[in-house]
């Protein structure tokens, strides 16, 4: 049998499988976890309850797989994105920043999802060993970024590295939540956080 005839249920499963996840973020993002049961995601996805349950074998596995997918797109997403420049460190550091802003629909909405998990994982422990793990990648990826520009003579002596990778971090997702609120702008959020940087880089570097 020719290989596309024999790939072919495995892409359809495939498809199948990406709708429903894209129906949990759509109902977290629009309505909150609280309502992705497996029948409203079903109705969502277009699909059987059956066909959501044949995929994931409980709801909890189905928000922990949406969960996954959604940081794998994000970072992948992210990783097109951000311009590596390791000559310009505080310019780098704004663009990892600017990835837990609502620049656009796609880190808008990715944003939202991810609130709704945090919402979740407040009442449902199992979601949260899931959802705040034990390690902190962002907050280890901030402060290797200030490590580099140390390095390089442009940061203000005396700062501790990893504690000011989690103000930022904090900072940004934060700032974030309050943009999609309305309670900030955009342009507000972002000259606040580049007065943060400020603060960090010696003048004029």
């Amino acid at each position: 049998m020719p290989s596309g005839e024999a790939g072919a249920p495995g892409a359809a499963a495939a498809a199948k499988r990406r709708r429903i996840i894209e129906a949990v973020w759509r109902i977290a993002a629009e309505r909150g976890l609280h309502a992705a049961s497996i029948r409203e995601v079903a109705a969502e996805a277009g699909v059987s309850v059956r066909a959501v349950q044949y995929h994931f074998a409980d709801k909890h596995r189905l928000l922990v797989d949406a969960l996954r997918q959604l940081h794998e797109e994000n970072e992948r997403i992210a990783r097109a994105r951000i311009r590596f420049d390791p000559a310009d460190p505080r310019a780098l550091l704004r663009d990892v920043l600017d990835e837990f802003l609502p620049l656009d629909a796609q880190r808008a909405a990715a944003l939202r999802v991810f609130a709704a998990y945090y919402a979740r994982s407040l009442t449902d422990p199992a979601l949260a060993r899931v959802f705040l793990p034990g390690e902190h990648p962002l907050e280890e990826l901030v402060a290797s970024l200030l490590g580099m520009a140390r390095d390089d003579g442009r940061l203000a002596p005396g700062l501790d590295l990893r504690l000011e990778a989690d103000l930022l971090v904090a900072a940004a997702v934060g700032l974030g939540g309050d943009v999609l609120h309305g309670r900030r702008s955009l342009a507000q959020v972002r000259r606040a956080l580049a007065y943060r940087l400020g603060t960090l880089f010696k003048e004029g570097a």
